[in-house]
């Protein structure tokens, strides 16, 4: 199917309407851009192999980007964690562990999250219930209070998490 920026608005849009927090809501409209494609090099077939990436995001502070791209990774995690810059090391679409389902879970995957005040202290038990410890917070003092819990208590599981809702 051919990319046309309006199509991926509407994706981006359509997942957006789900998302249950305005202030992540609001943080994400502040960085998307307009969609533009640019060449990638796609490091897992022949050298020189390039696939057309559709950039959406961009934050300034961290240098975060998502794009979209229907090779590669794409059409089962067609949205990816890449750069846009020029330079060598920045040209390749990068691992798969960087690749997402969702627009929104590449964002939550990315640093342009970790501004928001939206991080909790996570408790993951034996059977892998998630408990909410902490009131939102920011995200170094989350992860200092996580890195604290993990100290004292070796025996339970703690991360640092967000409970906003998007799907």
């Amino acid at each position: 199917m051919s990319i046309i920026p309006e199509r991926l608005e509407s994706l981006i849009e359509a997942e957006l309407a789900e998302l249950s927090d305005k202030r992540v809501l609001s943080h994400i409209r502040g960085m998307l851009v307009a969609p533009h494609m640019v060449l990638r090099d796609w490091d897992y077939g022949q050298p020189g192999q390039q696939y057309p990436c559709w950039f959406v995001l961009r934050d300034q502070e961290s240098g975060a980007e998502i794009a979209y791209c229907e090779q590669g990774f794409g059409p089962r995690s067609p949205w990816g964690l890449v750069s846009s810059a020029d330079a060598p090391e920045c040209r390749h679409m990068g691992m798969d562990s960087g690749w997402f389902t969702s627009f929104l879970d590449a964002f939550f995957d990315s640093f342009a999250c970790v501004a928001l005040p939206i991080w909790k202290v996570i408790r993951i038990d034996a059977k892998g219930t998630r408990t909410c410890l902490t009131d939102d917070g920011p995200w170094e003092i989350t992860w200092q209070r996580v890195y604290e819990l993990r100290e004292r208590d070796r025996a339970s599981r703690y991360d640092c998490g967000h409970d906003i809702t998007y799907r």
